[in-house]
Parts: C-alpha cells; sequence; structure tokens
C-alpha cells in the first residue's frame, strides 16, 4: 500500500501543455562519474558491444545478450548492484546535478528554482551540518526522553511521523484508497516499525542470520552511542530494542501473505481501533498530526497492531524510550553529520548488500532533493529532456499493445465470455500517464534556506505528510503520479486502474527514437505489456476497471487461472539466486506473470507496427532477432552476492537472468528466430502461458 510516498495520494500542479521546448542536444559518453551533465548521454537501445556472440542463444539467451556489458560493467564502489537501468538513473542524476548546479544561489531564478537549488545548497554546506552534530534532533530527543508512561508515547510519535524522512516507527499511518470504494481516500494504518528489512531477518534460523542479527544489535547500540547513550546502556538498550522489534516482526504477515489483498483490508471504526491498542492514546495522536479523528480506517493487519498492544502493556518505558530514539535517529541520519552517515552505510551498505564505498555526497543531495521537491525538480528535467513528440511516439505504440491485450483476451481458451466481458472493461477503463503529471505540485508553502539542511527536510517532510493526510475522506484524483519525472522505473497502480511511465525511464537506452522499431517495441514495448499485464496478475486481477477490490471473475475461471499460474511457480522456483537460495516463486508470480505477458503483448503489437513490415536485418540481426536481443538488454546486470542474498528474501522481481532465460523457452516466436533445437535449454517441452 502506497501510505504517504512523494504521491502517497493525490498530486496537485499546474498544466504544461505544448509549452516545452526540445530536448537538450545528447551529450557524448562520458566515463567520468562524478561530473555533472549539462546534456543526457546517448546509447543505443540495443548494442551489439553489449553482447556476447560467443555464446549459444539457444543455450543462454541472457549471456548471449548481456555477456559484453556484464563484462564491461564492474559495479562501481557506491553502488550494490549494476545495471542498465541504474547506469541510465546514474546518467539522470548527474544531469539533474547539472540543473541544481545551474540554480544555485546568487542566479536569477524563479521562486521554484529557488526551492530546488537552496535545498541542495544546503545539503551540500558539508562543513555547516558538521558543525551542528546530533544538535537539530535534540529538541526530538527530549521529548523521547521525557516519556513516562504509554500514554505519553502519542504525541512523539506524531513528531516522528511528520518530521523524518519515511519514518514509520512502531506503526505506518497514512492515506489511500479504500479498497472497497476506489473513488474515496481513507485513513490507512499498515504494520511497520523494524529496522531489519523483513520480518524474516528477525525468524529465520541459521548460522548466517544470527551472525547478522548480532551485527544488527552492534549497530543499534553504535548509533545509540553516538546519540549520547553510554556505552553500556547503549548495550544493554540495544538487546531490548531488537527483541522489541523480533516481537513486531514474528506478528507480521509474509511478503508472499501480503500479495493477498483481502488479508490487508480490515475496515475498523476509530471505537474498534481502541480497543485494538487501548494503551495507545488515540485522540493525542490524531490531534498531534493534526487530524480529525476519522470515522474509519483500514487496519492493514489487527494481528499486528494487537501485538503493539502487548508489548505497550509489557516492555518497560526505558525500553519504549530506545526504541524511539534508535528510530529517530536512524529515521534522520541522513540529514546529520558524517559519523551518523557513515555508521548507517557501515551497515547497510555495507553489511546488507555489499556496498564497498558511500556515495559521494552530490548523489545523496541529489536524492534528497528529488524526493522532496520531485515535481520541481521534476519540471526543469521535462523541460530539457523530454518533448511533446516523444510522448506521442509512446502513447502510440502504449495504444497498439492495448489493442494486442484485447484480442488476446478475446482469444483466451481457458477464460469465459462473462470473465473476458470484464476483463476488456478493464483493459478500456486504465489511464496511461506518460512523461510527467498534468498539473505540479505546488511547493510555495515549503520554506527552503540556503543554511538550513536540517530543517529544510523536516518543513518539505511536513508539506508531504499534511498533503497527503489532507485527502482523508476526499474523493480521489486520477491524475495523481506516485513517481517524481525523472526517476528511471514504471510501475502499475491496481487501485488506480493505471500505468505510470516517467520522462527518466523514456530515455535512451530504455526508449531510442534514432533507432528501428524492433528493439523498442522489445525493450520498452516489453515494459509497457509487462504493466498492463499487472492488472491481471495473481494480485492485480481482485482489482476491477474501476480499481475496487472486488471479485469479477467466474468461479470456474478463478480455478483456470491458479492452474495456468502453478505452471509458471513451478519453472521459476528451480531457479538458484545465489549460493543454494532459490527464488521464492510465490513472492515473485505477479512479475514473472507480468514478464511472459509483456513480452508477448509487445511481439504482437511489433508485427503489426509499421516498423515490422519488412522486418529489417540490420548489424547481423534479423528484424526478430533485434526484438528479442533489444528486450533482454533492458535486464543486463551485475549484483554482489549480499545484495543477491537480501533481494531473495524482500523483491518480487526475479534476477534480470530469469527474467531473460526464464521467458525464452515459452516463446515459440523466440526458436524459431534462432533456429534452436526442440532439446536446448531456451526451448521447452511444456511452455507455461497465462496471458
Amino acid at each position: 500500500m502506497n501510505l504517504t510516498g512523494r504521491c502517497g495520494g493525490v498530486c496537485l500542479g499546474v498544466a504544461l501543455a505544448l509549452a516545452l521546448p526540445a530536448p537538450a542536444a545528447r551529450a557524448a559518453a562520458d566515463d567520468s562519474a562524478d561530473t555533472p551533465l549539462t546534456a543526457l548521454p546517448y546509447a543505443p537501445s540495443l548494442d551489439v558491444a553489449a553482447m556476447d556472440r560467443t555464446a549459444d542463444p539457444c543455450v543462454d539467451f541472457y549471456r548471449y545478450s548481456c555477456g559484453g556489458w556484464m563484462a564491461n560493467n564492474p559495479i562501481p564502489a557506491d553502488q550494490p548492484g549494476w545495471s542498465v537501468f541504474a547506469k541510465l538513473a546514474a546518467a539522470n542524476e548527474r544531469f539533474l546535478w547539472g540543473i541544481l548546479l545551474s540554480v544555485a544561489p546568487g542566479r536569477p531564478r524563479t521562486p521554484a528554482q529557488q526551492k530546488i537549488g537552496d535545498h541542495f545548497a544546503a545539503c551540500m554546506d558539508e562543513a555547516a551540518v558538521e558543525a551542528r552534530g546530533i544538535e537539530p534532533l535534540a529538541p526530538l530527543l527530549a521529548a523521547i526522553d521525557g516519556i513516562r508512561k504509554p500514554r505519553d508515547l502519542a504525541p512523539v510519535l506524531a513528531r516522528l511521523h511528520t518530521d523524518l524522512p519515511a519514518a514509520s516507527t512502531l506503526f505506518a499511518f497514512g492515506a489511500d484508497q479504500d479498497l472497497a470504494d476506489s473513488t474515496r481516500v481513507v485513513a490507512v494504518l499498515a504494520a511497520s516499525g523494524l529496522g531489519l528489512p523483513d520480518r524474516d531477518y528477525y525468524t529465520d534460523p541459521g548460522e548466517q542470520m544470527e551472525t547478522l542479527r548480532g551485527d544488527y544489535r552492534r549497530h543499534v547500540a553504535r548509533v545509540l552511542e553516538l546519540s549520547g547513550v553510554g556505552a553500556a546502556d547503549s548495550a544493554r538498550q540495544a538487546q531490548a530494542i531488537v527483541a522489541f522489534e523480533t516481537e513486531l516482526a514474528k506478528a507480521r504477515l509474509t511478503r508472499v501473505e501480503r500479495r493477498d489483498p483481502y488479508k490487508e483490508f480490515h475496515p475498523v471504526s476509530a471505537r474498534e481501533l481502541r480497543s485494538l491498542a487501548p494503551s495507545f492514546d488515540w485522540s493525542g495522536y490524531f490531534s498531534a498530526m493534526g487530524l480529525k479523528e476519522p470515522d474509519r480506517l483500514n487496519v492493514t493487519e489487527p494481528a499486528f497492531l494487537k501485538a503493539v498492544e502487548r508489548l505497550l502493556r509489557s516492555a518497560r518505558t526505558e525500553t519504549l524510550r530506545a526504541y524511539l530514539r534508535w528510530h529517530a535517529v536512524h529515521d534522520a541520519s541522513r540529514s546529520l553529520s558524517s559519523e551518523f552517515v557513515t555508521a548507517r552505510f557501515e551497515f547497510y551498505g555495507r553489511e546488507l548488500r555489499g556496498v564497498a564505498a558511500l556515495k559521494p555526497r552530490w548523489k545523496r543531495c541529489v536524492e534528497v532533493v528529488d524526493e522532496q521537491l520531485g515535481d520541481a525538480l521534476g519540471a526543469e528535467f521535462v523541460a530539457r529532456a523530454f518533448s511533446e513528440e516523444l510522448k506521442k511516439s509512446v502513447l502510440t505504440m502504449t495504444a497498439q499493445i492495448e489493442t494486442a491485450m484485447r484480442d488476446d483476451i478475446a482469444a483466451l481458451d481457458w477464460m469465459s465470455p462473462e470473465t473476458k466481458a470484464q476483463a476488456a472493461q478493464k483493459l478500456g477503463a486504465v489511464i496511461n500517464k506518460i512523461g510527467y503529471p498534468d498539473r505540479w505540485l505546488d511547493y510555495s508553502t515549503v520554506d527552503i534556506r540556503p543554511d538550513q539542511y536540517f530543517e529544510n527536510t523536516v518543513r518539505a517532510n511536513r508539506y508531504e505528510i499534511r498533503r497527503t493526510l489532507g485527502k482523508i475522506g476526499k474523493a480521489v484524483d486520477r491524475g495523481e503520479w506516485s513517481l517524481s519525472p525523472p526517476t528511471v522505473n514504471a510501475f502499475y497502480s491496481a487501485q488506480m486502474n493505471d500505468i505510470t511511465f516517467p520522462a527518466g525511464v523514456l530515455q535512451p537506452p530504455l526508449y531510442d527514437p534514432k533507432t528501428d522499431a524492433a528493439p523498442n517495441y522489445g525493450n520498452t514495448g516489453g515494459t509497457i505489456g509487462h504493466e498492463l499485464t499487472h492488472g491481471f496478475d495473481d494480485l492485480g486481477r481482485h482489482f476491477d476497471a474501476t480499481g475496487s477490490l472486488r471479485d469479477w471473475w467466474a468461479p470456474g475461471d478463478v480455478k483456470k487461472f491458479a492452474e495456468q499460474t502453478h505452471c509458471v511457480v513451478d519453472q521459476y522456483a528451480d531457479y538458484v539466486v545465489v549460493d543454494d537460495i532459490h527464488i521464492n516463486s510465490r513472492l515473485t508470480l505477479g512479475e514473472d506473470i507480468a514478464d511472459l505477458g509483456g513480452l508477448m503483448l509487445a511481439y504482437v503489437a511489433w508485427r503489426h507496427s509499421p516498423g515490422a513490415a519488412p522486418a529489417e536485418s540490420r548489424e547481423g540481426l534479423s528484424g526478430e532477432q533485434r526484438f528479442f536481443v533489444g528486450y533482454a538488454q533492458w535486464a543486463c546486470e551485475n549484483n554482489r552476492p549480499e545484495t543477491l542474498r537480501l533481494l531473495a528474501k524482500t523483491d518480487p522481481h526475479s534476477p534480470g537472468r530469469y527474467r531473460v532465460n526464464g521467458l525464452m523457452p515459452n516463446i515459440p516466436e523466440f526458436a524459431a528466430a534462432f533456429s534452436c533445437k526442440p532439446d536446448q535449454p531456451m526451448v521447452s517441452k511444456k511452455r507455461c502461458r497465462v496471458w
């Protein structure tokens, strides 16, 4: 559930219309990662140098398509892994750096440019940040120290939730669409409050996990000590904090369980909320959050809230204070002096992800501005790097893929006519958000100063939280965007029933207007098809055309859907991620379904597009081959073993290798394109097909 992110509810702003200048000229590739860019570098959507033509495409298509890229793109020291997506994100980041330098203090600026320029300048003033140490957090820590009983907790917790970026201590509170009525926004209270990435890190047995939990305890103790707690007390409090979090973790649903939206749909009244956790002062909390007490909330995990109640009754007040102090410092650490930043990196970067070096400060500051003032920075990005012509071409491709999916639904042999009609209605209602929002957020009320970095982050966070909570009880704005325009990502929202493709993900090499249609349809087209298919995967299929949680399937079709997906679950469960860890194919099922359906839809759309007839051969590859290599090359990546272990537990996506090699055995058109023989690994006797 999207509770309070950048667009945890509705995005507001002003129309761009056709007032965009043409994109800046593309710069030549620049290997210097620590220089700002004034133009985005160009990279082709199909790069023959990224291939390894010594590999047999019918044996290992991923190596055939990506072997050269993997050899020539080692993981940068400050990254947990490296991929085509990450490399484009890094280029976008350097371009944003150049933008932020161009609107620095002392230059002529619009009000929006002043906000982003001053926020970046304040973040980059490392000497000022160092001089303050933990002092900016002192008032909040003093409030925590003043807690004497559980009822004192509410106003302090509200301050954590409103003032600190990504704060979700004890639980997460925000706003989201009503699962039963997607036209309305309701208050949502969700399970949260853990310092480790997932519940399994607290509960899984084994020497590796025991070692990791011990390192986590030492990290918590180190942070407490840096915050002013004595060494002996820090170690004792860290032990109590991890025990406290372990009880929270045990009460949580697993990630696989959370793929069933009905398990996270528990509407309650304010009275029922109090009965779940009577020791917490809910009236005081809502008042401190600036809210009228909600008449109705969705408590995503009631069992979790009951565990919170047990802990409030049983835990020592000292433990509650220590737990809040730890999370306050952890959540604020990016805005504090280097000792806090370094401590955070040493555990969460080096220990959990295997990252060798901390990101340079300019990268961290660009990230903060994009997270907190994303529309203001995004408008500058769009004006320089995204044209109206590009937007129209992507919309055209999207319409073609939607047509392919409409035809595919009509031709399914396992779905009844009644359910097909509902599916077609849902597909027809999908909203396509391409490039940037129609209206930009207005940050005019956010006070940003070039000499107040910590305070800037607090004020920006308060703005976003209050904007989000202000939607409770109101109608949903279908123009909502949940990603800033420079973001290199795309997604489907089951409740909005929309797909979002920011301008940042529609840049070469992911989308290349200069090249032939085949690799573009394989790459961006495959991603468009992927996102559309999410509306009909194991999670998305539960939501109707309006985005409401409703069972619109005929009972027999539900059974047949399960039979179709069982093939995918069995196939991916055989793949090894790292060491002896296999893919959790129940967790990755939705993404695996979307990968398979998306690629096939893009292929059909490409075959019916003007650029496919005749299918042009280039660089020693036929048009068909260019389509499949174009698809595969978006997934080229290298990952550290530590990162793979973490992703195997937390990421609903399969590793890139299997997002390529897992698909091709199911696609006869691929086998024909590369003249594969029936007994080769990229050809399967039992082909999986859902959509």
